[in-house]
């Protein structure tokens, strides 16, 4: 792995190389690197998977089988911001398909428990547009919202 820029390690309770394959099916840009087992004497059996290597998105990440103390929080989530309806409603699906969990104003939770937010990528040019008005109509649609509807952004930035 890399030593340049930031790797996220994500802590799993032995679905480690399942949700890197996960992660790697549903982003593009995304591969699957070097996977390295516990030894024998490691407090997981010998032979079991301690971390996985893998980018997604073009993000590296280490998936690291820790064990059952620590879980996933709305504290930290990953943005994955799409151009279109058609991407916001892909993303969507696949990261609450299988038990994931969608939650308010383009957040949800995959099925690992992991936080995202699917978001069109002129939210924020929205939201801070110089017209108060514009601006205002946007963040009342959004905070109305689960997954983002594109079109009705766009209405309520346009005034209609």
């Amino acid at each position: 792995m890399a030593t340049d820029g930031f790797t996220t390690c994500l802590w799993f309770d032995g679905q480690a190389e399942e949700a890197a394959h996960y992660y790697v099916s549903v982003f593009k840009n995304s591969s699957v690197g070097r996977v390295v087992h516990y030894p024998e004497g490691a407090p997981q059996p010998a032979g079991t998977v301690l971390t996985v290597e893998f980018t997604a998105n073009g993000h590296k990440f280490l998936a690291l089988n820790g064990g059952p103390e620590f879980k996933f929080t709305e504290a930290v989530s990953f943005m994955v911001f799409c151009e279109n309806q058609e991407e916001i409603d892909y993303y969507w699906a696949k990261l609450t398909e299988g038990g994931g969990e969608p939650g308010p104003c383009g957040w949800l939770k995959d099925k690992y428990g992991v936080s995202w937010q699917v978001v069109p990528d002129r939210l924020d040019a929205m939201i801070s547009d110089p017209d108060p008005a514009k601006a205002a109509r946007v963040t009342k649609a959004f905070m109305a919202m689960s997954k983002f509807d594109l079109a009705a952004l766009d209405k309520a930035y346009a005034g209609e």
